[in-house]
């Protein structure tokens, strides 16, 4: 328990010295994962070993902060945080994100030859062993496209608010040319731009792996003031877009052990059901995402809503049903051509 009191304490003294504006005493209870009371105990503890530590009146609270850092001893990494790091390059590169990957790896050694000599040598060890003890499952799917100068370009053009010009192989115009206000890029099965064609308002996704020729027009532009990525990631179940709709879904009790760390959606409320199991409700976009995902729960979920949900998903049963009753007509003329 005193190891484990002494770690908070440094985690949150690393937590002080990394943020530029401070930190409220709300937002240290969130890091250390402790009380109210017992993080002004941490507080004050920090204050002694650390006196520059700064307190900024942010009405009506205050934030606290460590301006000139902590010297390298507080700062070595553990072996577990740079295992971590090996494994979230190792997952990256996997999933085809070749840019990411190469970007953690560099982290990874500006880390290491920022350490002390000494620290450095008995940490390569362990963290080697639990390397190669600790390994990424390649997950059958899509890997998508990352291309380190589509995503540099792309960042050069949020940063500097400008707008983009590719021509786009999708959409109702394949192959056209397009100039694009770029408003941010989500990371997934696959990865997309998002943002607004020039002229207009509403963001729409562009596949990386579908734009050519890129570039950065010298055209001033940004996203509207009130647009939050974070929130228009979690609008639709995956990726597709459309229409919103209230989803109502019933995991039955052959289900439950799945549920527990399952979640259909961030917005997603949960309820338990008077016969067992549970009812999820939340509201999103792409209906055939959403059936794909709920095929692959088989009988241990019910759909309660939108009709149009069930519909969807029935309709799918039925085409991949009428498919794979064909005879195998690829088997057959093999067969025939060995004869």
């Amino acid at each position: 328990m005193r190891y484990d009191k002494t770690r908070k304490v440094l985690e949150l003294a690393r937590a002080l010295a990394s943020s530029a504006e401070g930190l409220t005493l709300d937002e240290m209870c969130h890091v250390t994962r402790c009380e109210r009371r017992t993080v002004e105990r941490m507080r004050d503890a920090i204050r002694e070993v650390f006196p520059q530590m700064e307190e900024i009146p942010d009405y009506p609270t205050k934030r606290f902060r460590i301006p000139s850092g902590l010297d390298g001893f507080f700062q070595d990494p553990t072996t577990e945080e740079l295992s971590d790091l090996g494994l979230a390059t190792a997952e990256l590169r996997e999933a085809g994100a070749v840019s990411r990957s190469e970007s953690l790896a560099g982290l990874e050694r500006k880390i290491r030859a920022a350490m002390r000599h000494a620290r450095r040598r008995a940490t390569e060890t362990d963290v080697e062993a639990l390397l190669r003890a600790e390994r990424i499952a390649v997950q059958a799917g899509p890997r998508p496209a990352e291309a380190p100068e589509v995503l540099m370009v792309i960042r050069q053009a949020l940063l500097g608010m400008k707008v983009l010009r590719f021509v786009y192989h999708g959409g109702s115009r394949r192959g056209a040319s397009r100039d694009v206000v770029p408003y941010g890029i989500i990371f997934g099965r696959m990865n997309y731009l998002i943002g607004a064609e020039a002229g207009t308002t509403k963001p729409k996704h562009w596949r990386l792996d579908r734009i050519e020729k890129l570039q950065c027009l010298g055209m001033t532009a940004a996203p509207p003031a009130d647009f939050d990525l974070v929130a228009f990631a979690n609008t639709p179940f995956a990726y597709f877009e459309g229409p919103q709709e209230d989803v109502v879904l019933r995991v039955l009790p052959s289900g439950m052990d799945d549920f527990k760390n399952h979640r259909f959606h961030s917005s997603q409320t949960v309820e338990d059901h008077p016969d067992g199991g549970v009812i999820v409700r939340f509201r999103a976009s792409g209906m055939l995402e959403l059936a794909w995902h709920l095929f692959t729960w088989g009988n241990k979920i019910e759909i309660v809503e939108p009709p149009s949900l069930r519909h969807q998903i029935t309709h799918e049963l039925r085409v991949a049903l009428a498919h794979h009753e064909q005879p195998v007509r690829l088997k057959h003329n093999l067969e025939k051509r060995a004869s």
